[in-house]
């Protein structure tokens, strides 16, 4: 087989990834002989293209599902896709409007007829694009939560837990889309920083309790040192001004609430106010909720759009007026701007305000944005009919598992993130206003009561028990319209994909459940990872996985998050064809640590295809040498190094996995083949230019070859596997892919080996630092002169440091040769004459210009530092900062007259 100059990763990738699924080495089923190992990957949306998320994430599910599969476990990773139910229904929304078409002229039916099709179309590009990256998911299980199957698991645990008592329909106020026209959980909102305004309006005060004398002018004169301008401007107005950032929502207020401890409106207790443009009047109530210090101290209650606001008004039990339609726009009970969308609203009534002299004035503060993770809309709160799921019973449970570590959080920083979440859990809204999407199985009689059931034949039968009435068709029922959030199917996800609730006792659930390792992100660590750990408690008696790997977010050098709007981020099958998917993944990984953001560089991707190159260059190394069997093995100490080398390597290598510590564990196997496999042991056992190898050194370069790919494929499954076949004539199933993990097999002496050979090293770094300072070549003959008791290093690893070194003598020595130039290793003294080497005099007079010129440098610094009001007056650091100068100073100095004894 001819080995190419350059490696071709586009060529590479593509033979081997159809080469592995031919031979199905990533298909898995239950195995009793082995233990399983299995990995349930995060569904991507429907929606979805590869981003770089999306690489680091599956990159690393890939390493470590490639491992344990080189580990003899029954290695099972599970793809799939999850519907998203907002994202798809606005796709296909968008798709229609293209086609003329508006969703309001369709049934339902006739919608999701065009929503199937472009899932058809659309939904697998992402899982194809993995298999760009190299993933090694048993393709024949791909999985989407819709599919009829996991669309009945859902439904069975949605009747199931409304038995149980857990699931209720009731009027609360939730997270609103109007842009997706739904409801959101709270963790489908994302809070954004912003610059708001803050509108203060003048309410028109109307029927006051009391007079308030205070309220005459001449009081208010004659009793001057008494009230102040503020409460002189508040008391003797007309008006009450009212802070808000949202005016458009005035016409939904019910009330004005001030602190009953607020001396500024005692005399309002019990007045009335009108509402500005709108003029319904309104009461003032008092509540200590309200602050006195922030705003104006007065506080409009608008119950139907302010979580706060409304629990104020189930206190002070006022009405609730919804001016809001499900698209945002203002609806008749606003009575002004009816159609008008809220913020063209909010533009046209400050306007108003203003011309009729009810805006006091308009001021701008940091707030935050609630916004959807969907659409971007800005939420709006909003009282609404919704199916509820009752959290905190499951909540204890979940939150148990994780403090006694039956699942561990890598890293286990989050576990604080993790308790303050689910000890603060509140009811999870579970209806979206969807027709993309689990339909919700609860069905509707004529007079408005309900069932759940898993269908009509069960809702119908459970419908004339609760009626009394037999003669009730399923036309008679009326399904409700809402589907359900998808979170409520991919939190079965673990088991639904083994089919656990379709038979709960199947020998794939009982096999590969629980999984063993999840990898995702941090921002859904309570509404999917503790969600999923719910259910497997609930339906399991056990939690869905053993480790949770919490990968930190890809962003640019500035910090950024990556995004296609800022254009910051890289087409990650851009960076494959360029890089190859092995520069890629090892780029990704190489500043990846577990929680913490990567400051994604597109050197760090050089550096992956660098890596490549360097071991394709290793490879064809040692396949160019030419094998002399009659050569005598030469390379013990070298071999043995290494083995040792290779072993130690394996044991650090094993922890960092074993603590998710994925990049540096990269970094370690990095490490053993750049620097101590391909700069030094390749450079110990090369032979001379056009000189033959012995057959056993090759032999033990080539295992070690081997053994380093082995260790390199999880990482970079493609080159690694293009090397092992080249390296040797393998059989029809003998593939890296599935070649058995190195285990330890520790060497005798191995640390003392290690040490010594370190030492061996030490000595020709020092030797190589001298060439570099006095500009000798590489190859430049040198004789080397050692004053040390440890002749035995020498004598052992001769060879190593002349080889490495280019020396051509080593010698043993009582005092320093003439004209030298040494260093020290280890306790010993070595020296490297220079007589022949170089020029002295010139030497001579290079050090003598050198050490006049530091000489100098250090007299300036003494002058400044003899200077008391330089001393006495500087800054500390200032005077700190010369001294060190000195003291580098002298150190150079004393270096410098060493070098010239020596000459």
């Amino acid at each position: 087989m001819s080995i190419p100059k350059t490696y071709q990763p586009a060529e590479v990738e593509e033979k081997w990834y159809q080469r592995w699924q031919e031979q199905g080495f990533f298909n898995s089923k239950p195995n009793p002989r082995k233990p399983a190992y299995s990995v349930v990957i995060p569904p991507p949306n429907v929606t979805g293209v590869l981003h770089m998320g999306h690489m680091l994430n599956n990159t690393i599910q890939d390493v470590l599902v490639r491992r344990a599969r080189m580990q003899g476990k029954e290695a099972c990773w599970v793809p799939g896709t999850d519907h998203a139910s907002i994202a798809t229904e606005a796709k296909v929304v968008q798709m229609l409007k293209e086609r003329g078409i508006e969703k309001k002229d369709l049934s339902r039916e006739e919608f999701l007829k065009y929503a199937w099709e472009w899932k058809e179309k659309y939904g697998g590009i992402i899982l194809e694009q993995l298999k760009k990256l190299g993933a090694s998911c048993d393709w024949s299980r791909t999985r989407f939560t819709m599919e009829p199957d996991l669309t009945e698991a859902v439904l069975r645990v949605f009747v199931d837990l409304y038995r149980k008592g857990l699931i209720y329909r009731g009027i609360r106020m939730v997270n609103w889309d109007p842009q997706g026209r739904t409801a959101l959980s709270d963790e489908e909102v994302i809070p954004k920083d912003t610059v708001a305004k803050m509108y203060h309006l003048r309410y028109e005060i109307v029927e006051p309790r009391t007079q308030n004398p205070v309220l005459r002018s001449e009081n208010l004169e004659a009793e001057g040192e008494n009230q102040n301008d503020s409460e002189f401007s508040v008391l003797n107005s007309k008006f009450l001004t009212v802070a808000t950032s949202r005016p458009e929502t005035i016409m939904a207020d019910v009330a004005v609430a001030v602190n009953p401890n607020d001396e500024r409106y005692r005399h309002l207790h019990g007045a009335k106010v009108r509402i500005p443009l709108l003029g319904r009047e309104i009461p003032i109530i008092l509540d200590e909720y309200v602050a006195i210090d922030f705003g104006t101290g007065a506080l409009k209650v608008t119950p139907a759009h302010d979580l706060n606001d409304y629990e104020l008004g189930l206190k002070h039990n006022l009405p609730v007026i919804d001016i809001l339609s499900d698209d945002g726009t203002l609806n008749e009970k606003a009575v002004l701007y009816v159609g008008q969308d809220r913020f063209a609203a909010r533009r046209n009534i400050v306007k108003d305000l203003g011309e009729a002299g009810l805006l006091d004035k308009v001021e701008e503060y940091q707030s935050v944005l609630q916004t959807s993770e969907r659409t971007g809309a800005v939420i709006e709160p909003r009282l609404s009919l919704q199916w509820f799921l009752k959290m905190a019973d499951m909540a204890g449970p979940a939150l148990e598992v994780v403090e006694d570590d039956r699942v561990k959080l890598h890293p286990p920083k989050f576990k604080n993130m993790y308790r303050v979440w689910m000890e603060n859990v509140r009811d999870w809204c579970i209806s979206r206003q969807l027709w993309w999407g689990q339909r919700i199985p609860a069905y509707y009689l004529p007079d408005g009561t309900f069932v759940v059931a898993l269908n009509e034949e069960e809702a119908l039968q459970l419908a004339r028990e609760q009626s009394g009435n037999n003669d009730l068709q399923v036309s008679d029922l009326r399904q409700d319209e809402d589907v359900l959030d998808t979170w409520f199917s991919s939190w079965l996800w673990p088991i639904s994909v083994f089919d656990g609730f379709k038979d709960p006792d199947n020998p794939e659930v009982n096999y590969y459940y629980p999984t063993d390792d999840l990898v995702t992100a941090p921002e859904i660590l309570f509404f999917w990872v503790a969600r999923m750990i719910m259910a497997g408690l609930e339906y399991r008696k056990d939690v869905p996985f053993r480790n949770v790997y919490l990968t930190g977010i890809v962003r640019d050098a500035q910090g950024r998050k990556m995004s296609k709007s800022l254009g910051n981020s890289p087409d990650p099958l851009d960076l494959i064809a360029q890089y190859g998917a092995d520069g890629v993944r090892t780029g990704m990984l190489f500043s990846s640590p577990a929680g913490n953001d990567l400051l994604f560089d597109i050197k760090l991707v050089e550096q992956g295809r660098n890596f490549t190159n360097k071991l394709w260059n290793a490879f064809r190394l040692t396949q160019g040498w030419e094998v002399n069997d009659e050569l005598a093995f030469v390379n013990e100490r070298a071999t043995e190094w290494f083995q040792a080398k290779l072993q130690s390597t394996l044991a650090e290598l094993d922890e960092h996995f074993a603590k998710f510590r994925m990049s540096d564990a990269l970094m370690t196997i990095y490490k053993l083949v750049w620097d101590d496999f391909c700069s030094v042991y390749l450079e110990m056992i090369k032979p001379a230019y056009q000189a033959p190898i012995d057959a056993e050194t090759l032999r033990r370069t080539t295992g070690f070859f081997e053994q380093l790919l082995k260790l390199l494929h999880p990482f970079m499954p493609f080159i690694t596997e293009e090397i092992w076949h080249h390296l040797a004539e393998r059989g029809a199933k003998d593939y890296l892919c599935v070649a058995a993990w190195p285990k330890q097999q520790p060497v005798e002496g191995g640390a003392e080996l290690l040490a010594r050979m370190d030492r061996a090293l030490d000595v020709v770094a020092g030797v190589r630092n001298i060439r570099n300072q006095k500009g000798l070549g590489p190859n430049k003959p040198l004789t080397l002169a050692a004053k040390t008791d440890d002749t035995g290093l020498l004598q052992d690893y001769d060879g190593i440091i002349r080889k490495l070194a280019a020396l051509a003598e080593i010698n043993v020595v009582d005092a320093a040769p003439a004209a030298a130039v040494g260093f020290v290793s280890g306790g010993a003294e070595f020296f490297v004459p220079m007589e022949g080497q170089i020029d002295l005099e010139a030497e001579r007079e290079r050090l003598t210009k050198e050490l006049e010129y530091a000489q100098g440098f250090r007299e300036s610094v003494l002058k400044k530092l003899a200077n008391e009001k330089f001393v006495n007056n500087a800054k500390p650091d200032l005077v700190e900062r010369e001294r060190q100068k000195l003291a580098d100073a002298e150190a150079k100095i004393a270096a410098l007259e060493q070098s010239m004894a020596a000459l």
